[in-house]
């Protein structure tokens, strides 16, 4: 006869008494226990029908294998040194029922009813529940990794950067593949929604604005996903900052006015209303409207005390007052209001020389030398002068808007084209954006 071991006796209380029963259960035993150790070997392990009638009759001279001992210890919660010795009669349920030859009935307790939980089965799924495949440290790399991405953003630009960014966001949707606590899950969500950010800020200055409107939708929902305004709004402002340098400017301003009506006071509004706002307006031609909106961001730079200098282009943080003015010196362009672009370009001169942002410094010179071109009295020596210095300081890191803004100079200055000036400016126009990404960026405004 077969020996009756406390394994035979759980396996009959469990009604795992055939091969394709017990391996069912077994099975799924190796999947939970090779999430919970990190051991992805055990997931493979199955039983044969041999193995199987051999652990249920008994016959073993040694004990299983160790990675099937340790599945079995966590299935049925014993050791493998109980699970295959004989059981006591007093163990056995069933040798209780047959155990008296007066037919008297035995007064142990019955077997546990088929609807009771086992303790390790909750211990195992608390287990399972707060396991993660993302640590502390893991998450703080992701940071790390994106301030290094905006930190170095002007000096290297969106050709060097984007794999890094890519890869960030593809490990961040990697491990939200997997299992997290909510307070780690809702850290990836707001990592990875910022990796789209970016990656749709970088869209826009390679002059891709359908991968960066889809870019921006992510890290719109995902971050909404989570409650996180803060970035929420940051996508929002880089979308609309999409949507004008594709020349749709009334979409521009829908978007940005719709994200600052949700929450007017926040500091990220300065950006949705100078960057997003008011130079959309200038387009349409609205000018009461960019006066109001330029005043309503500088009264938000002061109540949030926001920095004096050019803060960086790509920043998760609020904009500084110097930038701010950068983009109302670009508003006041549109609306030919030349007495106002050079006032305030004069105002920010110290502040955007003194940065690191070769971009910031060569588009303020094409904003400069296009309102020159505006004035009764041209002055097209120093326009075409400050156009030259802009294609220069941008080398061979070209973007979007400064590829857009020394185009229109070069085609605003076409009435005076046989002009020294005019014909030097444009030879140097023709061969910077002869580069293989300025073709790429015409391509896509054609």
């Amino acid at each position: 006869m077969p020996r009756t071991t406390l394994l035979r006796q759980l396996l009959q209380q469990r009604h795992l008494t055939t091969h394709e029963a017990f391996a069912a259960q077994y099975e799924r035993a190796a999947a939970r226990l090779a999430e919970l150790d990190r051991d992805p070997r055990l997931a493979s392990l199955q039983v044969s029908p041999r193995q199987f009638d051999r652990w249920y009759g008994g016959e073993l001279l040694t004990l299983p294998r160790p990675d099937a001992c340790r599945v079995l210890e966590h299935m049925l919660g014993r050791p493998v040194s109980e699970l295959f010795s004989t059981a006591h009669d007093s163990d056995s349920a069933y040798d209780r029922d047959e155990g008296s030859s007066t037919g008297q009935q035995a007064t142990s307790a019955p077997p546990p009813r088929e609807d009771d939980e086992n303790p390790l089965d909750i211990v195992t799924r608390t287990r399972q529940l707060t396991a993660t495949n993302a640590d502390d440290a893991t998450l703080a790399f992701l940071d790390s990794s994106l301030e290094g991405i905006a930190t170095r953003y002007e000096q290297d630009g969106p050709y060097v950067l984007r794999p890094q960014a890519r890869q960030v966001r593809q490990l961040a949707h990697t491990l939200l593949d997997g299992r997290q606590p909510p307070r780690t899950r809702r850290e990836l969500f707001r990592l990875a929604a910022r990796a789209s950010g970016l990656l749709g800020y970088m869209a826009v200055n390679m002059g891709d604005f359908a991968l960066s409107e889809a870019y921006c939708t992510e890290a719109r929902d995902l971050s909404r996903e989570i409650g996180d305004l803060d970035t929420d709004l940051w996508a929002c402002g880089t979308l609309s900052f999409s949507l004008y340098y594709a020349g749709r400017y009334d979409e521009a301003d829908a978007c940005a006015a719709a994200a600052v009506e949700r929450a007017p006071r926040h500091a990220q509004c300065i950006r949705l209303l100078a960057n997003g706002r008011a130079r959309a307006l200038g387009k349409t031609g609205d000018r009461r409207a960019v006066e109001q909106t330029i005043g309503q961001a500088l009264r938000l730079s002061d109540l949030h005390e926001v920095p004096v200098g050019l803060t960086s282009c790509i920043s998760f943080e609020p904009y500084g007052r110097a930038r701010t003015l950068a983009n109302a010196v670009t508003s006041h362009v549109a609306l030919r209001n030349t007495a106002q672009v050079l006032r305030d370009a004069e105002h920010i001169d110290d502040l955007v020389e003194h940065s690191t942002s070769s971009w910031s410094r060569s588009l303020v010179r094409l904003d400069v030398a296009t309102a020159l071109l505006q004035q009764c009295t041209p002055d097209i020596d120093q326009a075409m002068a400050l156009g030259r210095e802009a294609l220069q300081l941008c080398g061979e890191t070209p973007i979007s808007s400064v590829y857009q803004r020394s185009r229109d100079l070069h085609e605003q200055a076409g009435p005076w084209r046989d002009h020294p000036a005019v014909r030097d400016y444009g030879d140097e126009f023709r061969t910077w954006s002869s580069q293989p990404a300025a073709l790429a960026m015409a391509s896509s405004a054609s």
